[in-house]
Formats: structure tokens, sequence, C-alpha cells
């Protein structure tokens, strides 16, 4: 796929995100999302066949993290950088999926949502384990660790849909995380 292409399904996708977050999955339409591009029905139809594959992809992009374990760089780096995207979206609640995701689901696409969650817990697991290596972070069960930052996390995410969470809320969290991993610097 070329450049212009993939920026064209980028910009359906960002397109497509807002939609989503505003009106869950249920109740956005391809053609919203034409409105929202500006792209014919046709052109929208060239890159997805429907809102479905749209949604999927959006949840299946992921934070790497595995390009810069190999690279050396540092975990507490790493963690640092993903606490700091994950308590943005805690704060931005117009930004949130958790309605679009769960209506999602509720049309039985477990299946994906399993391979996600996985995929989270074995990045997470990944870091986790680097980080001990290196001497960066405590030593803690990673299975417990991984499962214990994604659930807080998706907890909140949902919760952040019907009442609104400050900004306390969203540094409890990352302190939770770094008092969890990160040794103490006494």
């Amino acid at each position: 796929m070329g450049d212009k292409a993939e920026r064209t399904r980028e910009k359906i996708r960002q397109a497509a995100y807002s939609l989503f977050a505003e009106k869950g999955f249920k109740e956005v339409t391809m053609t919203a999302i034409c409105e929202q591009t500006g792209l014919s029905r046709g052109g929208l139809y060239r890159y997805y066949t429907g809102t479905g594959e749209i949604f999927s992809e959006i949840l299946s992009q992921e934070y790497r993290i595995s390009h810069r374990i190999a690279q050396g760089e540092r975990a507490t780096d790493i963690l640092e950088d993903m606490l700091n995207e994950i308590q943005k979206e805690i704060l931005e609640r117009e930004r949130s999926l958790s309605l679009a995701i769960y209506e999602y689901a509720s049309l039985g696409n477990e299946e994906l949502f399993i391979r996600l969650n996985d995929n989270a817990k074995s990045r997470w697991k990944s870091l986790i384990a680097y980080g001990m290596r290196e001497g960066e972070f405590n030593k803690v069960d990673p299975d417990q660790a991984s499962e214990l930052i994604l659930y807080y996390y998706q907890g909140l995410r949902m919760w952040s849909r019907v009442i609104p969470l400050n900004t306390r809320e969203a540094e409890n969290y990352v302190n939770s995380i770094r008092q969890m991993l990160c040794k103490n610097k006494d």
C-alpha cells in the first residue's frame, strides 16, 4: 500500500475514532464517517468494508515497545512514556472508546478482545521482565502486575464515561504503577 493510501486510511481511522468515542459503536455509520472525512461512499469503501473493520483496526493499533527494548532503552523511560499516554487517555473523557468497546464486544467479537487483552498483557510482561533484568524494577510477579495494570486502567477508562475523573485519580493510577515497579532511589 502506498503512502497516500496509508495517509487516507489514517485519516479515516482518526475521524472514526472521534465518532466512536462520541457516539459509541452502534450509532456510527459509514455515512457519518464519509461526512467527517469528506470522502465519497465509494472512496471510503475502497479502504474499508464497514465500521466493524475500521473499529477493529483502531483497537488493534498498539503501543509498540519491543523495538525500544531491543535498542536497550531504559525500562523506566519506556514506562514513563506509557504512563504519560495512559494518564492523558484517562483524563480525556471525550476520547474514551469504552462505550464503543462494550457495544462492539456485545456483537460477538470476543476473540478480538481476547487477542487484544493477551497482546497487552504480553507487552506489559515483557517490559516488567526487562526492567527487572536491567535492575530498574522491583522483583514482582509479571503476570499479577500486568493484570493489575491492565484491569485497573480499564476500570478507570470505563468509569470515565459515566463520572468525571480528575487529575488526582489519573495521578493515583500512574503513581501506583511507579511504586509497584520502580526501585526507590533513596
